[in-house]
């Protein structure tokens, strides 16, 4: 067994109240303060966790308690050890999950935080709002009695007389004030339709983080936000996913980055070697890899020099006469007939599969997946039972290959992104989470 360090989950009544800048302010002061900080994510986000590295100087990993069972859940936490206290951040709305039950929940932050035994901190957008502001904690507060609520930080505070009103609010539903962060408009972190950017393309990331940390230790207190933090649970050991090759060659760059970090750490760890390399550099896969692998990312933004990437697209070629390659999302198209940016202008893409996709008309495509394999794909056999998320603007304009999975939404209904498969190659457009066990 191991004993978790104390932790708390940060998380907002919505998205979009500025959780994420508190997250990593938070994450850096701590750290600057001599804590080793282990920082989690809730939920299925493969973005956030490189921003919580960059501010913790430790891995982030995700638990999700849809896609996720408890074993492999325990199994990531033990991460943790070593660590003195646990932050993770929370996902959307504190209780926004799916309607029907996943592998032990239904994917809410508040799931994640009970089964941590994590206090959550709940961020709130004062702005256009006062007293109001409390009655919203409060019934966050009274939702789930058995969830604590260490207490709130005021986001968006327009001045002292704003602030005076909220804490008179605060006061009467005795909520504890953690923190009062006055508005800036310079401390949003860029975004695209996806959400955030992604770390590696931030234009100085760590000198807004720096000042992220400054902004938190000047209007929040850190002393009683450590106090909060809750004894962690014991946890066993758990298991973890198997690698799909034993040498596998990882597309790695600014059009291909969205690979869960415990889906890596869980290969590393059981003896795979991972080979990095850059399409956009236009570097071929190792020709040693027993696998090419192409997780999602953005190659819409980076189609053109993808299409010019001679050297990459005939090293894919070569190694799919013999061996496996498999895309996830933005993989998946790259491996496809051709790819219509947003302008309408179509660029070649590997050709491995006949899949022609378009973000010229935008379609929203986001949700859990879980998918019975039809055909084998690297390292599973068909039959198995996948689950993973979705989240993408493509359309699909013609899919002529065989599918390689019957795909179901969070509520069991049939989803037509089945992926596919043509001889060694095959790729789909959700993002494996892990496979169920038995």
């Amino acid at each position: 067994m191991h004993k978790l360090p104390p932790g708390l989950l940060v998380s907002a009544p919505s998205s979009g109240t500025g959780k994420t800048t508190v997250m990593l302010g938070l994450l850096r002061a701590l750290r600057d303060d001599g804590l080793e900080v282990q920082p989690f994510k809730s939920g299925p986000d493969y973005i956030d966790p490189a921003f919580h590295m960059a501010a913790s100087g430790r891995a982030s990993f995700n638990i999700d308690t849809w896609a996720m069972d408890g074993a492999l859940i325990d199994a990531i936490a033990t991460e943790a050890e070593g660590a003195d206290i646990c932050v993770a951040e929370g996902s959307m709305g504190l209780y926004d999950g799916v309607a029907t039950r996943g592998q032990s929940g239904f994917g809410t932050s508040a799931e994640t935080a009970q089964r941590m035994g994590w206090p959550v901190v709940l961020v709130i957008d004062a702005g256009g709002q006062a007293q109001s502001a409390a009655a919203t904690a409060l019934g966050f507060q009274a939702y789930n009695p058995e969830l604590p609520i260490a207490g709130v930080i005021l986001n968006r505070v327009a001045s002292p007389r704003h602030e005076r009103l909220i804490r008179r609010g605060m006061d009467h539903a005795g909520l504890e004030v953690l923190g009062v962060l006055p508005r800036r408009g310079d401390l949003t972190l860029p975004e695209r339709h996806l959400g955030l950017i992604q770390a590696v393309e931030h234009p100085d990331l760590e000198a807004a983080i720096t000042g992220y940390a400054a902004f938190l230790r000047e209007n929040v207190d850190l002393g009683a936000i450590r106090a909060a933090a809750a004894a962690g649970p014991s946890v066993a050991s758990g298991s973890l996913p198997r690698p799909p090759a034993q040498r596998i060659a990882l597309a790695r760059d600014a059009a291909f980055s969205f690979t869960y970090p415990h889906l890596l750490k869980a290969w590393r760890a059981a003896g795979a070697e991972i080979l990095p390399f850059s399409p956009l550099a236009d570097e071929a896969p190792s020709a040693e890899a027993d696998l090419v692998w192409l997780p999602g990312g953005y190659p819409e933004l980076h189609a053109g020099a993808l299409a010019a990437a001679s050297t990459f697209r005939d090293g894919l070629r070569r190694h799919a006469e013999s061996k496996p390659v498999h895309g996830e999302c933005g993989g998946y198209m790259a491996l496809g007939a051709g790819l219509i940016d947003k302008e309408g202008v179509r660029h070649e893409m590997a050709g491995l599969l006949g899949l022609e996709t378009s973000y010229e008309k935008r379609k929203f495509n986001l949700g859990y997946r879980r998918a019975v394999l039809s055909e084998t794909m690297p390292g599973l056999a068909a039959g198995s039972v996948l689950r993973g998320h979705e989240f993408h603007y493509s359309s699909i304009l013609q899919q002529p290959d065989a599918p390689l999975a019957e795909v179901f939404d969070a509520d069991g209904n049939a989803v037509v992104q089945t992926g596919s498969v043509r001889g060694y190659v095959s790729g789909t457009f959700f993002h494996m989470i892990t496979e169920e066990r038995a």
